[in-house]
């Protein structure tokens, strides 16, 4: 992934033992679609030596050669709080967590080393996941607070169901995946075209299989208001029913909280920017992974039937 090949430029930067700089490099040129013959003469290593290093790192995550590495241990009290240190704060490289484990107990780690404890203790070198900025933390924990007591209060004979629209479009989206190493990159057809769906989306997290779904020409106040019709196809009008969702133009539009009442429909709002508590934009990432990443269509009609 992305965020490997990182780590591993970072590792070859700081790193001091040639064999395990080999080992770097062939494992980068790999992944960079170089043929192990064309790695093995560029590095001046045998074929079944990179073989056996790109191997060893797919398998094991292993870049250290068997004698190398380093001898220092943290204590039990010592791995627990470095832990929570880092599960709270973000230190951006190896080094610095070395040197933090330095002046912290005088406890010497190489960057391989490092980054074997950091594996081994479960963390991962990626980036971190952005928030807008306008979005207030205190206006988003007191949504939770409120779904919290709306969920007590509704119990089991009001659904509570998370609203939103996407809009897919026909272009291919490419997306990572596991292709053999030392090898040219999987190829996947790609077409330029804008066609796009519609689709309102309503999600029951007691009951993720009842979800409601349906594609309109357009997403407006007038399609919402069809949309809620679609939903009492589910839940009968006699059975009220908590619709959250975001603070849209059509949906604050006085169509649609109007319709909503004769609907038996109680609307609740998300803060401003704050796609992250809709759960059901897990379910369009879903959609995503198992129907568009990776997948061509040729025609709109294909497209619009998958």
């Amino acid at each position: 992934t992305a965020g490997q090949k990182a780590e591993l430029e970072f590792l070859h930067r700081a790193c001091r033992d040639k064999r395990e700089c080999d080992r770097i490099k062939a494992i980068l040129l790999a992944s960079e679609d170089w043929s192990v013959p064309m790695i093995a003469q560029a590095l001046r290593l045998h074929e079944t030596t990179v073989q056996r290093h790109i191997s060893e790192y797919l398998n094991k995550g292993k870049l250290m050669p068997e004698n190398g590495g380093s001898d220092s241990h943290l204590s039990e009290a010592q791995t627990a709080e470095l832990t929570e240190y880092l599960t709270n704060n973000l230190l951006p490289t190896t080094q610095a967590i070395i040197a933090l484990v330095d002046e912290w107990w005088g406890v010497r780690y190489t960057v391989a080393g490092m980054t074997k404890w950091l594996h081994r203790n479960g963390f991962s070198y990626r980036k971190p996941v952005g928030v807008p900025h306008k979005c207030s933390a205190q206006a988003q924990q007191a949504f939770v607070e409120t779904y919290e007591k709306l969920k007590q209060e509704a119990g089991d004979d009001e659904p509570i169901l998370f609203i939103d629209g996407v809009h897919p479009t026909q272009g291919t989206k490419l997306a990572y995946g596991w292709m053999p190493a030392g090898k040219k990159a999987h190829v996947v057809e790609t077409t330029g075209s804008r066609t796009r769906l519609n689709i309102m989306g309503a999600l029951n997290l007691n009951n993720i299989g009842s979800a409601v779904i349906r594609e309109y020409d357009t997403i407006n106040s007038l399609s919402i208001c069809q949309f809620f019709i679609a939903i009492r196809e589910t839940y009968p009008i006699t059975q009220k029913v908590h619709i959250i969702l975001d603070g849209a133009g059509y949906h604050r539009a006085e169509l649609v909280q109007d319709w909503a009442v004769v609907m038996n429909i109680e609307l609740h709002w998300l803060p401003p920017y704050s796609p992250n508590l809709n759960p059901i934009e897990r379910l369009w990432k879903v959609m995503n992974e198992l129907v568009r990443n990776n997948h061509y269509f040729a025609t709109a009609k294909e497209f619009k039937e998958n």
